[in-house]
C-alpha cells in the first residue's frame, strides 16, 4: 500500500512536469485516497498538488493544499517544508488578491530561510515579496491614469517592490543565475514603468534583453522589446518605440502568435500617429483588422476602426473617416460597450458637423489611399466606391486630437469593474509584462484580482478562524491522505500533539495572519478585473492615453471650432 501511494504521486509528479496539470492531479488525488503514515511523502503530495492546482489556475484548490502543507510541516518542525510552503501559500494569496495576508508569508518564508542561511531561499522570498507589493500596486493603479500618475497608495506599494526585486538582483548576481537575473530586470523595469521612471525602467529592461539573447528565450526577448517601446513612448522616443515595435512584431511572427502579431500593429499604427505618418499607422491599423477577423474579435475591429477612423480625420479624409466610424459604432452596440458606443456616437456627430452631413446620412466612402481597394476586409459596395482625393487639411488634424480629447471623458467608465464581472482574470504577463501598450499579462505582475462576494468573504472568514483552531491542537482526520490504523499510529499521535502544544513563537505568524482577515474588506473592493469588452488583438492599456499624455502642450492648439466660430486668443 505505501509504495503504491508513493507510485502514485511519483506518477502525478511526472505528468506535471509535462504539463499534464490535469491528469497529475488526478493521481495525486488518488495517492491522497490510498494514504500514507509518512509525513515527509504526505508534505510533498500536498505541495504538488497545490502547486497543480496553481497552474489550473484553481486558486482556492492551491490554498487548500498549500495550507494543509504549511500546517503539516510546522507541526513537524520541517523548516525547509515550511519555508516552502509559505512562499507558496504566498504566491497563491496574492492571486486571490489577498496581499496584507500574502505578505505575512512572504516575511514567514524569508525569516526561515535567512535563519538556516539559505541564500537561493532568500532570493526567492525576495523575488515573491516584490510580487506581491507589484500586485498590489497595480491593482490599485488600474483607475484611468498614466504610469507616474497614480495614488500614493500605490506608489508606496511599487516602491516597495522595487525595494525588494533590488535586494533579490543583489544575492542572485552573487550566486551567478542569470535566468534569475533577467526576470528581476524584467519585473524592476516594469515597477520603474508604473512609477513613471521611464529612464530607470528603460535601463532595466535592456538588461533584461541582453539576457534573454543569452539564453535564446525568445518570447522573453519579445517582452523585452515591447517594454522597451511602451517606455520610450512615455520619452517621447517615437522613432525608438517604433523600432523596438517592429522587432516585437517579427518576433511575434518567429513565435506565430497572432494575437501578439495583432497587438504589435496596433501599438505600430498608434506610434506612427504620434509621429504623423498617418498612411504608414493606417497600414498597420489594417494588418490589426485582418487578425482581428481572423481570430473573431469584434472588440478588436472595433478599435482597428475607430484607429483607423482617426488616422483618416488626421489627414482630412473625413468621408473614410465616416465609414470607419459608423462600423466602429456597429461594433460597440454589438459588444454591448456602452463607453465605446457613446465614443462613436461622438466622433461622428463632430464629423458630420465637418462635411455639413445630416444625422441620419449613410456614407461608405472609397477606401483610404495607399491600400488595395479590393480588399476583401471591406463591403462590396464600398471596394467599388470611387476613389477621393482625401488632401491634409488643417480641420482635419484638428478633429483627430479633438476627438481623442473627446474619448479620454470617457476612459473612466472602462476601467470600472463591474461586480457581476465573474470572469477569471489570469491568463498569464503573463510574466509581469501584462504591460501597455502591446498586451503583456505576465503571471507574475501582471496580477488582476478575482472578486468574492461578501457572504464568501465571511465563510472564509469563519473558515480561517477554524483552521487556526485546528492549527493549534492539531487533529488526526485534520490532514487528508494520512492512514490513522497504521502499527506506528500511536506513537505518532503523541509526536503530532506534543508539537501541537509549542504555541509560543511560531504562533505569531498565524496570529499575524488572522489579524489581516480582519482587515480583508479592502481586498473585496473592485481592483482592476479586465475589462469585459477587451478582445485578444487589443493592447491592455488604451494606447490613446500615451497620445494625448505625448500631445498635451497642443492640444488646445488644435480643438475642432463649428464653421463661423472663432477661438478667442489670450490677452
Amino acid at each position: 500500500m505505501e509504495s503504491s501511494c508513493l507510485d502514485l504521486a511519483l506518477e502525478g509528479e511526472r505528468l506535471c512536469k509535462a504539463g499534464d496539470y490535469r491528469t497529475g492531479v488526478s493521481f495525486f488525488e488518488s495517492a491522497i485516497q490510498v494514504g500514507t503514515e509518512d509525513l515527509q511523502i504526505l508534505s510533498a503530495i500536498y505541495s504538488q498538488l497545490g502547486n497543480a492546482y496553481f497552474h489550473l489556475q484553481e486558486y482556492n484548490k492551491a490554498l487548500e493544499y498549500h495550507r494543509h502543507d504549511l500546517t503539516l510541516t510546522r507541526t513537524i518542525g520541517d523548516e525547509v517544508g515550511e519555508a516552502k510552503a509559505s512562499g507558496n501559500l504566498g504566491n497563491t494569496l496574492k492571486l486571490l488578491g489577498r496581499y496584507d495576508e500574502a505578505v505575512v508569508c512572504c516575511q514567514r518564508h524569508l525569516e526561515i530561510t535567512r535563519a538556516i542561511y539559505d541564500k537561493v531561499g532568500q532570493a526567492r522570498a525576495l523575488y515573491n515579496f516584490g510580487n506581491v507589493y507589484h500586485a498590489k500596486g497595480k491593482s490599485i493603479c488600474w483607475t484611468g491614469a498614466d504610469p507616474g500618475e497614480f495614488p500614493e497608495e500605490a506608489r508606496v506599494a511599487l516602491r516597495k517592490a522595487a525595494q525588494y526585486y533590488e535586494a533579490n538582483l543583489s544575492l542572485v548576481q552573487v550566486l551567478g543565475d542569470r535566468a534569475a537575473q533577467g526576470r528581476t530586470f524584467g519585473n524592476l523595469g516594469n515597477t520603474y514603468y508604473l512609477l513613471g521612471e521611464f529612464e530607470m525602467a528603460v535601463a532595466a529592461h535592456e538588461k533584461r534583453l541582453l539576457i534573454a539573447k543569452e539564453f535564446g528565450d525568445r518570447s522573453a526577448e519579445r517582452r523585452a522589446h515591447c517594454n522597451l517601446g511602451n517606455a520610450n513612448i512615455f520619452l517621447n522616443q517615437f522613432e525608438v518605440a517604433a523600432d523596438h515595435y517592429k522587432r516585437t512584431l517579427q518576433l511575434a511572427r518567429l513565435l506565430k502568435d497572432r494575437a501578439v502579431e495583432a497587438q504589435a500593429c496596433y501599438s505600430l499604427g498608434n506610434t506612427y500617429t504620434l509621429l504623423q505618418e498617418y498612411a504608414r499607422a493606417i497600414d498597420y491599423h489594417v494588418k490589426h483588422l485582418e487578425i482581428a477577423r481572423e481570430l473573431n474579435d469584434r472588440v478588436g475591429e472595433g478599435r482597428a476602426y475607430w484607429s483607423l477612423g482617426n488616422a483618416h480625420t488626421a489627414l482630412g479624409n473625413h468621408q473614410q473617416a465616416m465609414y470607419f466610424a459608423e462600423k466602429h459604432l456597429e461594433i460597440a452596440k454589438e459588444t454591448g460597450d456602452k463607453s465605446s458606443e457613446d465614443t462613436a456616437r461622438m466622433n461622428l456627430s463632430d464629423l458630420r458637423l465637418v462635411v455639413g452631413l445630416k444625422s441620419n446620412s449613410n456614407i461608405h466612402p472609397s477606401i483610404f489611399r495607399n491600400t488595395n481597394i479590393n480588399s476583401p476586409l471591406l463591403p462590396l459596395s464600398y471596394q467599388h466606391y470611387p476613389k477621393l482625393s482625401g488632401s491634409l487639411d488643417t480641420i482635419g488634424e484638428d478633429g483627430f486630437f479633438d476627438l481623442l480629447s473627446r474619448f479620454q471623458g470617457n476612459r473612466i467608465d472602462d476601467q470600472r469593474c463591474s461586480l457581476l464581472d465573474d470572469q477569471s482574470p489570469l491568463p498569464a504577463h503573463s510574466s509581469p509584462s501584462h504591460t501597455p501598450p502591446v498586451a503583456e499579462r505576465k503571471s507574475i505582475s501582471e496580477c488582476e484580482t478575482p472578486l468574492q462576494d461578501p457572504g464568501h468573504f465571511l465563510e472564509l472568514l469563519a473558515s480561517s478562524q477554524a483552521r487556526r483552531l485546528d492549527d493549534q491542537r492539531v487533529s488526526m482526520s485534520h490532514f487528508p491522505g494520512l492512514r490513522l490504523n497504521m502499527p506506528h499510529t500511536h506513537s505518532l499521535y503523541s509526536h503530532l500533539e506534543a508539537s501541537a502544544e509549542q504555541t509560543e513563537g511560531d504562533d505569531v505568524f498565524f496570529d499575524m495572519l488572522v489579524k489581516c482577515q480582519g482587515s480583508r474588506l479592502n481586498d473585496q473592493r473592485c481592483t482592476a478585473p479586465p475589462c469585459t469588452t477587451k478582445g485578444p488583438t487589443v493592447p491592455d492599456e488604451d494606447f490613446f492615453s500615451l497620445i494625448l499624455r505625448s500631445q498635451s502642450n497642443r492640444m488646445e492648439e488644435q480643438r475642432v471650432l463649428p464653421p463661423g466660430i472663432t477661438q478667442s486668443k489670450p490677452d
